[in-house]
């Protein structure tokens, strides 16, 4: 009989990891989805700055980024 138990606990157990792996998954899923979104959010809003205040004329954004990298590089003139 003792055996019956145990064998009943441990499909309790395998059943119950299983769930939690499950709830588990899916929230790293749902985190990875809205920091995905996050950053792509602000990237967009940091593309759009940078177009709008930061290029000199006829300067694209990422042209506007390296050139702005090169400049807050400490010990360089600017």
């Amino acid at each position: 009989m003792p055996d019956k138990f145990i064998k009943a606990n441990e499909k309790i157990a395998d059943a119950v990891v299983s769930g939690y792996k499950k709830i588990e998954e899916g929230v790293v899923q749902g985190y990875k989805k809205i920091e995905q979104g996050v950053t792509g959010g602000f990237k967009r809003v940091e593309d759009g700055f940078v177009g709008k205040f930061l290029a000199h004329e006829g300067e694209s954004v990422e042209e506007a980024e390296k050139r702005l990298a090169q400049a807050s590089k400490p010990g360089e003139k600017q």
